[in-house]
């Protein structure tokens, strides 16, 4: 058993945990990642890039599906689901060779087996060592001065509805599948769910959501949510809200799915060939030896300050183990800040209501900060800016129109307090909203961007106008 020394050990080589490293590295510290399946994590192999890259691919099936009104004529259209998913997995292989690649240009030594904590021993005074376990020979022990837990998240699952991969899935399940369904139910209309349903639906298969909650995207702003309702409703997706699955109620029977489940106290049927649950995911906490450690766990999650230091001051969590907002931008961020922490440097807590969130759906959501209705329980005096995107001209050109662009504004002060979108390309326009967070601009600030015409852009500016009435196109 060989037992080794580093500055940092990152538990867990996804997109936090790599970003993190790759910092510490670039201050000067000797740094070691322990990754028991593939660096990039869950975000680059089973997350963020693969769906979104499905998600492409039916994007580009309904614009050639609807080619001739935009004067090209097209016969014989056909979709070859397995060369989608060559695609996909060519998108994942080149970006985790980039990533090794990194690993390597930063010294960075990767250690390719399964992690777990240790308690105080003769390795280490203090709980934080790492034993690193193979299948294919002996241990080794790492022994770090701090270590950084980024071991994410995996899919919620409902009693009841237990994973088979064949007729019940998760995400991971559903990004591997070899055939299209004709039909699926999905359990949960949050993002996965929403981004799910929209790439189904555009590939022809038949979708029904099922939601607990009584709208879809329940943490969006209550305008988007009805939008989104809308335009996915004209698409044929059916949406039950305020509906709730019933436990064991699930039966199997040749190629069909049957669910019950219970809404406004009367119980509906559903079937399908597939059931995709995107209920949300949970931290990936268990069987990494936190039990060796005082480190605290809250409602399932990794308890840390503003610094991510957990109750032993060298341990510290970031992105999905520690809860809040479970994107791998956050977790990139967060590890940089604890990292930078560590090595005394001057850090700034982060302000999440100026992290971007996107739903990769068509159309688009994408938003900031808080919604409307939660400012007005903070008590605060509001204007609103409203701007549709079909008096956008680049929104005619490029054939989608739907959607709008809604500033939330302290009325006192002029303050930004969210910036809500839902349309075409908005994953792209937010990051306009989120440089106006960081820099406080106000909404004529922001309207006196000169935005380039025809551009999807100017609708942040006529929106920002719209906030006091101003708007130009309206």
């Amino acid at each position: 058993m060989s037992i080794n020394e580093f500055d940092l050990v990152v538990l867990g080589g996804g997109t936090g945990g790599y970003v993190a490293a790759i910092r510490a590295s670039q201050i000067g510290m000797k740094v070691a990642i322990v990754e028991k399946e593939n660096l990039g994590g869950t975000c680059l192999h089973r997350g963020c890039i693969p769906s979104k890259s499905l998600l492409r691919s039916a994007e580009v099936y309904h614009t050639v599906s609807k080619s001739t009104e935009y004067g090209v004529e097209t016969s014989d259209i056909s979709i070859n689901f397995h060369k989608m998913q060559e695609r996909k997995q060519k998108i994942v292989d080149q970006l985790h060779n980039g990533v090794k690649y990194l690993m390597k240009k930063s010294n960075i030594t990767v250690f390719n087996g399964e992690g777990r904590i240790m308690g105080p021993s003769i390795f280490s005074p203090q709980a934080g060592a790492v034993a690193v376990s193979y299948k294919d020979r002996d241990s080794e022990i790492l022994v770090p001065k701090n270590l950084l837990i980024a071991t994410g998240s995996a899919p919620r699952t409902l009693p009841g509805l237990e994973i088979d991969g064949e007729y019940i899935l998760t995400s991971n399940e559903a990004l591997e599948l070899g055939s299209l369904p004709r039909s699926i139910i999905i359990v949960g209309g949050g993002v996965i769910g929403i981004e799910w349903a929209s790439l189904m639906n555009d590939l022809g298969v038949e979708v029904d959501i099922v939601e607990f909650s009584e709208r879809i995207l329940p943490s969006e702003d209550i305008e988007i949510s009805k939008e989104m309702t809308r335009l996915l409703k004209k698409r044929n997706i059916k949406i039950h809200t305020g509906t709730k699955v019933m436990d064991k109620t699930i039966s199997k029977e040749g190629e069909t799915v049957t669910i019950h489940a219970e809404k406004a106290g009367d119980v509906i049927t559903l079937q399908a060939e597939k059931v995709l649950l995107s209920v949300g995911r949970a931290a990936n906490i268990e069987n990494i030896g936190i039990e060796n450690t005082e480190v605290v766990i809250d409602h399932g999650v990794i308890k840390v300050n503003e610094q991510f230091q957990t109750d032993e001051s060298h341990i510290y969590a970031i992105g999905d183990v520690i809860g809040g907002l479970q994107l791998a931008h956050v977790a990139s961020h967060e590890g940089i800040t604890a990292v930078e922490y560590m090595a005394g440097l001057k850090t700034n807590p982060i302000d999440y209501t100026k992290v971007p969130k996107v739903t990769y759906s068509r159309p688009e959501v994408a938003s900031l900060g808080i919604t409307e209705e939660e400012a007005k329980s903070k008590g605060f005096t509001l204007k609103t800016g409203v701007f549709p995107f079909k008096a956008i001209g680049k929104a005619l050109i490029y054939g989608e129109s739907d959607g709008f662009v809604k500033l939330v504004v302290d009325e006192k002060t002029d303050d930004l307090l969210g910036v809500h979108m839902i349309g075409p390309h908005v994953s792209d326009l937010i990051a306009e909203g989120a440089l106006a967070k960081v820099l406080d601009a106000t909404p004529w600030e922001i309207s006196q961007t000169i935005h380039p015409h025809p551009s999807l852009g100017e609708v942040l500016g006529e929106a920002a106008l719209a906030v006091d009435k101003l708007a130009i196109h309206s």
